[in-house]
């Protein structure tokens, strides 16, 4: 655990206007992410919670990845033809894979699930927060999904405390 003077996600000054406050509550969690996962050996991030639960801490890294993709790329840059990543029926949304959790798995799921990041900085970076975007037949704004994503990382980022607690006793963070 980093000290709280070290710690990533410490502000050098208090965020200024909206969409500065949204975005850093949005990079804050992700950098929460990757503290939980840190230092952990691929069996460990791929070790199951509770049965019959799927949920470890690199499906939540899949998951997550799964879920930046359907927000900027599909809904927000509206590319519905594209595919939903981890779509199968046996991915579970990214939570469930094949196997045992290893060096390549792993490798692969921070890959992507960085490269989903870079590209939805991108994409936000360049769009209007009240741009309206159809979101199931509902126009939506671009801000409601950005506090979407700050949603489903604090509630994942919850879950991901847990887990890491279950493997090494680390809280916190």
């Amino acid at each position: 655990m980093a000290s709280p003077e070290q710690d990533p996600r410490a502000a050098d000054a208090p965020s200024r206007g909206e969409r500065e406050t949204l975005v850093g509550y949005l990079e804050a969690y992700r950098t929460t992410l990757e503290l939980k996962c840190d230092g952990l050996t691929p069996e460990q991030l791929g070790t199951r919670s509770v049965p019959p639960s799927s949920l470890s801490l690199i499906g939540l890294v899949r998951h997550l990845a799964r879920v930046e993709h359907h927000w900027f790329r599909r809904m927000i840059e509206g590319r519905t033809e594209l595919s939903r990543l981890h779509a199968g029926d046996e991915a579970d949304a990214g939570f469930s894979w094949p196997g045992e959790a290893d060096q390549a798995l792993v490798a692969d799921a921070w890959s992507q699930w960085r490269s989903e990041i870079a590209h939805a900085r991108d994409v936000l970076d360049h769009a209007d927060l009240d741009a309206l975007v159809e979101v199931d037949g509902i126009p939506t704004e671009v801000r409601d999904i950005v506090v979407h994503m700050i949603e489903e990382y604090a509630r994942h980022c919850g879950h991901a405390d847990l887990v890491r607690e279950c493997i090494d006793g680390r809280a916190g963070q």
